[in-house]
């Protein structure tokens, strides 16, 4: 009964609320872009987009370890991906200028694709990124900016830390960023893989120190997102059981 009163909620009311927000904060942000904004008005509605969701759904978020990330420059954040819900929570919850790597054809969707497309998001073919991509991540540096990737490349369906790729470890290492592991644990519940039906729920979010590639080669990137892997999924272990359930 209670999952019928969820999916009834989504389709009848989340839906069509967060299809009116997305239009409207969509094209604002790309307005301000082709007026000639540098990007921080377009971050803004992100960031608004982000916190709508989260209101609206009823999702919960507890944040630990952003002492450990200073301020003063940009990151490539690296999170485990659970959840259609995890880039509003880092999109809030991340106090940086945040932009994303996404699959280019995500850039021809209406609102949310011509957002992406024309506000620093780093679009690319995952099957063959090419040098554009180590281009437009560099660029993003210099404007400090920060990035959140998805290593997994897909959602993981059961919470367990997938395969890491290698290819953002090999333009990290390139570029010489710094990379920050982000565990998150709890958005799967709130939307779960292939599923239209979404909960309230409860989050958490945990950000790891910092570390330098600068003295790396590319013969270090498998073992460095050994190593970043190996942190997110201690840290997601037991999510099963242990993780903050639904609120309702």
């Amino acid at each position: 009964m209670l999952a019928s009163f969820h999916w009834w909620r989504t389709v009848f009311f989340l839906i069509p609320t967060i299809g009116v927000y997305t239009a409207v904060l969509g094209s604002l942000s790309v307005g301000s872009v082709l007026l000639g904004g540098k990007g921080r008005f377009a971050h803004g509605c992100a960031r608004l987009w982000s916190w709508l969701i989260l209101a609206t759904t009823g999702v919960e978020v507890s944040v630990k370890g952003l002492e450990r990330v200073p301020r003063d420059r940009p990151y490539v954040f690296l999170s485990n991906h659970q959840s259609f819900y995890d880039i509003p929570v880092l999109f809030w919850y991340l106090p940086f200028d945040l932009r994303i790597i996404a699959k280019d054809s995500l850039g021809s969707f209406p609102f949310i694709g011509w957002h992406l497309a024309r506000t620093g998001h780093v679009l690319v073919d995952r099957s063959n990124p090419g040098p554009s991509a180590f281009r437009q991540v560099s660029e993003l540096m210099k404007a400090r900016r920060s990035l959140v990737v998805f290593p997994e490349g897909t959602r993981s369906a059961d919470g367990r830390v997938g395969t890491f790729r290698t290819g953002i470890f090999r333009m990290a290492i390139e570029s010489k960023l710094l990379i920050v592991p982000v565990a998150l644990r709890g958005s799967r519940r709130v939307m779960r893989k292939n599923e239209l039906t979404t909960r309230p729920g409860r989050v958490s979010v945990e950000v790891f120190d910092p570390i330098a590639t600068d003295s790396l080669t590319q013969a270090d990137a498998k073992a460095l997102a050994e190593r970043v892997r190996a942190v997110v999924a201690a840290a997601v272990a037991g999510d099963e059981d242990a993780a903050p359930g639904p609120v309702a």
